[in-house]
């Protein structure tokens, strides 16, 4: 999906480039939609993986700002885990399925940023006239949107990065 995009995914050609027969995809994935949504969700937990390496952070704001950062491709590995989401944010514009579940997840994480900045919040950090989750979706579709013009060669990672830490900041300066 990475490389080729989800058009080229097949289950002959993931058994080929997996090296081992169509059977043997098969007997794990009977049709390409269940291959399809094997991949979605083996991304997302990659992604929650990097995003919870930093869940010991007890700072509200730094979390704040690593969560979002990480949406942001920055190296190999993270560009890879972006492609195959983008690829399918994409699929989700035709798939019921694969779209109920990333309303799903974003609620979620909404939810989640939207608590950070609710302790920002009560810290004094952010105004108390914010709406936090609000708030939440507007950075996350920020850093998404940037993420979207980092993989396709729209701007350098390093702006992306620079452009939702100002975001950020200027939350922050509003209390």
């Amino acid at each position: 999906m990475a490389e080729r995009g989800l058009g080229a995914v097949s289950l002959a050609a993931v058994a080929a480039q997996a090296g081992v027969s169509g059977g043997r995809v098969q007997h794990y994935f009977r049709t390409k939609q269940e291959l399809i949504e094997a991949a979605f969700e083996r991304a997302n937990q990659l992604a929650t993986a990097r995003i919870e390496a930093h869940s010991g952070i007890d700072d509200p704001g730094v979390l704040l700002r690593v969560v979002l950062t990480q949406l942001i491709p920055h190296d190999a590995v993270t560009e890879l885990h972006m492609r195959v989401r983008q690829s399918f944010t994409a699929l989700g514009l035709a798939d019921d399925a694969i779209a109920a579940r990333l309303r799903s997840q974003y609620a979620d994480l909404h939810r989640r940023l939207a608590e950070l900045i609710a302790a920002e919040q009560a810290g004094g950090c952010i105004s108390a006239g914010t709406d936090p989750h609000a708030a939440a979706a507007s950075l996350v579709a920020l850093a998404e949107g940037l993420a979207y013009y980092v993989l396709i060669g729209v701007t350098p990672a390093k702006r992306a990065h620079e452009a939702v830490l100002t975001a950020l900041e200027r939350l922050h300066h509003a209390g």
